[in-house]
């Protein structure tokens, strides 16, 4: 299962995930990007039309027969200085990066158990390792599903759930492409980035197929960061 599956990241790694292999819960909110996706798969693609904030939808994934594996990646992000930030920025910041992600997994741990173990990942970012300005809300969204998936981690270890996270820096995708139009903000990111350069789709989609699959069975409690360097400093 790949929440936020429409677009992105998400996309990106719903796609990887099918030419692996897998068979795909795509869920998302767009009818119409999950139409893009499932013509563009290479294997099976389950459409999910649905709000990850809602009960209807925690209470499907709960239901299921079984569940291998879930990447949390629906989220979103409010730049601004902290004085700035609305009471409706916080509460969508808090309810989507933080509740949603919280009970898509408490949700997935039934269906795991019936399939005798699982793996969860979910999208974190290096703003959930470091501070950052302006980004207040998203960095305390990142280091709560981070400090989420440590605690879990240690909680499902015995019975073969493993959880962890993967931590990009910035990628190009039609939520960031804006930001990058800032000569300024460009020039910040590539100097907070040892390796100068944006990491790319199929670098985050890479890592979470290697945590979701087999290849971690003993890696649990972790984060993989994909951040050119940026948290090493």
């Amino acid at each position: 299962m790949v929440t936020g599956a429409g677009r992105g990241i998400g996309r990106g790694c719903a796609l990887a995930l099918g030419r692996c292999g897998a068979e795909v819960i795509a869920v998302d909110l767009s009818g119409e990007d999950l139409d893009s996706l499932a013509a563009d798969a290479n294997g099976p693609v389950h459409k999910w039309l649905a709000d990850v904030t809602a009960d209807e939808f925690v209470e499907r994934v709960r239901a299921l027969d079984r569940l291998d594996g879930l990447l949390n990646n629906a989220g979103t992000n409010r730049v601004g200085p902290m004085s700035e930030q609305t009471d409706a920025n916080i509460d969508l910041i808090i309810a989507l990066n933080i509740r949603a992600v919280y009970r898509a997994t408490q949700a997935a741990i039934e269906p795991m158990r019936r399939a005798g173990g699982g793996s969860i990942v979910s999208i974190s970012s290096q703003m959930g390792h470091v501070g950052s300005p302006g980004r207040t809300l998203y960095c305390m969204s990142k280091h709560a599903v981070e400090g989420m998936s440590k605690a879990l981690a240690v909680e499902l270890a015995e019975e073969g759930i493993r959880v962890n996270t993967v931590a990009p820096t910035f990628v190009m995708t039609p939520m960031t492409q804006p930001m990058f139009e800032d000569p300024e903000f460009h020039d910040f990111v590539m100097g907070m980035i040892p390796m100068k350069k944006l990491a790319k789709m199929e670098d985050v989609a890479n890592a979470c197929i290697y945590l979701l699959s087999g290849m971690s069975s003993s890696t649990t409690g972790a984060c993989l960061k994909v951040d050119g360097g940026w948290t090493a400093q």
